[in-house]
């Protein structure tokens, strides 16, 4: 599952590659008009299909599918750059799609993508320039709905089932180093990976790779 403004193609090149080395068949989710709900529906007829899956996701991705691994059999989750834990108030990623979201409805895609593209790496203007394109206008709801999603506690963590294989960022402000330490540090059975910023801004496979060497490890 992708992060906030982000689509089933940056899924493929994040996890695929490392899926493809491991053997792991992947199903890149899009955001759907709702986005956690829309998420949740297509794990849960996946997992009709296949009986217990290997979850995953970037930022809120990796937040929902931890939430559904605590209430579904399932074989594991990879959990990359994850930006909050419990109430998104304080969370910068969860203040960044709100304000984002307010841009969009006030301002219009083609403004709101003109401030963001002059105030990011080309990596991200480019990667965003395109999906956000392709996402509007759902978009602004997806946008609103990430912001005031509550993610897992760690108090939840701790009683996950499924091995937790974490990939967070060293110095990656969006997405504190600190949610993923203390996610893998609560998981009974995690292991977590470090990337930089430049290292998964880059190159995406970096975050895929990153929580495979996390699951080895735990397995």
């Amino acid at each position: 599952m992708p992060g906030t403004g982000s689509d089933a193609d940056y899924v493929r090149r994040a996890f695929g590659p490392a899926a493809t080395a491991l053997g792991v068949t992947l199903i890149a989710l899009d955001p759907q008009a709702s986005l956690v709900a829309g998420h949740r529906r297509c794990l849960d007829q996946i997992a009709q299909r296949s009986g217990p899956i290997l979850v995953g996701g970037v930022s809120i991705g990796a937040a929902v599918a931890v939430a559904w691994a605590l209430e579904n059999d399932c074989a594991g989750v990879w959990a990359a750059l994850p930006a909050w834990s419990g109430d998104p108030e304080n969370s910068p990623a969860a203040w960044s799609a709100s304000t984002t979201a307010a841009a969009l409805r006030t301002d219009g895609l083609e403004a709101t993508l003109a401030s963001m593209e002059a105030s990011s790496p080309p990596w991200l203007a480019a990667e965003l320039g395109r999906s956000w394109r392709s996402l509007h206008p759902a978009l602004v709801d997806q946008l609103g709905e990430a912001a005031v999603f509550r993610a897992p506690e760690v108090t939840d963590i701790a009683r996950l089932a499924a091995p937790l294989a974490v990939t967070a960022a060293t110095d990656d402000p969006v997405h504190p180093y600190e949610v993923g330490r203390a996610w893998s540090a609560a998981a009974p059975r995690a292991a977590l990976t470090e990337v930089t910023l430049d290292e998964w801004g880059n190159d995406p496979s970096a975050l895929g790779f990153g929580c495979a060497r996390a699951w080895l490890a735990i397995r």
